[in-house]
């Protein structure tokens, strides 16, 4: 009789399999998996293990593959006919289902929302980021890239420096002075490296959770040790935003502001000065009753990680890679010294935009190593990818650190050479997207172009970056951002 139920368990669990199972999504190529779980034990790996295996299975199966994790139909695309389909649109605009594991530190804000709310909430930042508004707080970026030299004036003793601790201070400051319109004094500083290592290890447990399809529930989640943990760091960073709104709020309390329209463009007037900050359009929102207190946490919490994590990582791999080719840093100088001449006067924003090989070391920089390597979006309807049907449901992944390295698209792809940048593009639109594109792109790429531009003209005229790390020696972690599994380390040299 037991032999008996066991052929019957047997059985009905080969017919579970079988409706679980999509007749279009198995068409399209990928692992096998095993019986029932499917790709859900090959995930259950080391973040760095998981990064590798994913960029093996991108190299096996040329433009795109199929994982099937727990019950979710997981496509992954890396070519860039599959990714303007994706993203070039309104149609798939619904954030992937992973995202669902990080929405408790972002909440609801730009990144994760979706239709009517996404649309309104851009609607209401946009101005925000209008270039001629950037040119308002350039004072505030020139402070926060002098602070800079000096945090780093103390390492150019020393044999190496990890560089991502530096560059985020730098990150950190300007999008609290900016976007915020809150200055980190001695205190909110100290809070502030508390909350940079919070938000890095929430990434970390997010993907973790991601991998292990038991901890999908939040009922079970929050019941284990890693959840209690996820919990207790959320508990800071939302001390910390808080921190940032009210302090905020009691400077505009105790300021004569008032606000009005110039040229088309929303404009606070503070003590005879033109600012805007993120934050006040957002206060004057829930004053009119657009947005109430917890959008706009969301707002805040999305760019505050959003506003420094990218940028730092970004500035990172640029001045590893910077450190790694002498001959190119002698070029971004002798531009500088050209634009600005040969003694310590500081660049203006006009001086910036003059600097265009600059310009392409920093894209050169976002095409090899993009702090967002992958973009997620769960498909409201059928999609059709790479002559695949994917059905409604599936969550399309894009690996856009694959995207940027195709041989295809990029001579010598693993190459960092500037110069392709100097001329007319030869690769598809949609092949090079560091910001995103599409109606869902960066909010924020122009001003983290000059946030970088300015940080790596400073650095570069005070200091000669050396090689420590070299590119053949970062282990690539899994993370919410592209992230070295070891430190990532330079050395500074006065010139």
């Amino acid at each position: 009789m037991f032999i008996v139920y066991l052929i019957i368990i047997f059985v009905l669990l080969v017919i579970l399999d079988r409706l679980l199972k999509n007749a279009q999504f198995e068409k399209i190529p990928g692992p096998r998996g095993f019986f029932l779980v499917n790709n859900t034990l090959e995930v259950i790996r080391e973040p760095v293990r998981l990064f590798r295996y994913l960029l093996y299975l991108s190299s096996k199966y040329k433009k795109i593959f199929r994982l099937k994790v727990g019950h979710k139909n997981i496509v992954i695309i890396y070519n860039p006919d599959d990714a303007e389909a994706l993203i070039n649109g309104t149609r798939y605009n619904s954030k992937g289902y992973l995202y669902g594991f990080i929405r408790p530190l972002l909440g609801d804000g730009l990144l994760l929302s979706d239709g009517e709310k996404w649309h309104h909430r851009r609607k209401i930042l946009t101005p925000a980021f209008h270039f001629n508004i950037l040119k308002n707080f350039y004072s505030i970026l020139l402070e926060n890239s002098e602070k800079l030299l000096e945090r780093i004036e103390p390492e150019v003793s020393q044999p190496n420096t990890g560089i991502l601790d530096i560059v985020s201070d730098y990150t950190l400051r300007s999008i609290c002075e900016t976007a915020m319109g809150t200055k980190l004094d001695e205190e909110t500083t100290d809070f502030g490296i508390t909350y940079k290592n919070c938000l890095s290890s929430l990434g970390s447990l997010s993907v973790r959770r991601g991998q292990r399809v038991w901890q999908y529930s939040d009922l079970i989640y929050y019941l284990t040790s890693l959840g209690q943990e996820f919990l207790s760091l959320l508990y800071i960073t939302r001390k910390f935003r808080d921190d940032v709104i009210d302090k905020r709020i009691e400077d505009l309390c105790s300021k004569n502001i008032k606000r009005f329209d110039h040229e088309d463009d929303d404009v606070f007037v503070v003590n005879g000065k033109k600012k805007l900050a993120m934050l006040d359009l957002l206060l004057e929102a829930e004053k009119n009753g657009i947005i109430d207190r917890s959008g706009i946490n969301d707002e805040v919490d999305t760019f505050m990680f959003e506003g420094h994590d990218t940028t730092a990582t970004a500035l990172q791999f640029t001045f590893m890679i910077l450190a790694n080719h002498q001959d190119i840093q002698n070029k971004i100088i002798e531009e500088c010294n050209a634009i600005l001449g040969s003694s310590d006067a500081l660049p203006t924003m006009n001086d910036l935009t003059q600097m265009k090989y600059l310009d392409c070391c920093i894209k050169e920089s976002l095409r090899m190593y993009p702090p967002v390597f992958f973009i997620s979006r769960t498909s409201d309807g059928p999609i059709k990818l790479n002559s695949y049907e994917c059905p409604k449901g599936t969550d399309v992944m894009l690996l856009i650190r694959v995207l940027h390295l195709r041989s295809d698209q990029f001579v010598e792809p693993y190459k960092y050479n500037p110069d392709r940048f100097m001329q007319e593009p030869t690769w598809h639109q949609f092949a090079y997207i560091p910001f995103s594109a599409g109606p869902r792109n960066c909010i924020g790429q122009k001003f983290a172009m000059l946030e970088m531009k300015l940080a790596v003209c400073m650095v570069l005229r005070r200091y000669r970056v050396l090689p420590v790390t070299k590119p053949e020696d970062i282990i690539f972690d899994l993370h919410i951002t592209l992230r070295s599994k070891d430190p990532i380390f330079v050395k500074f040299e006065k010139r």
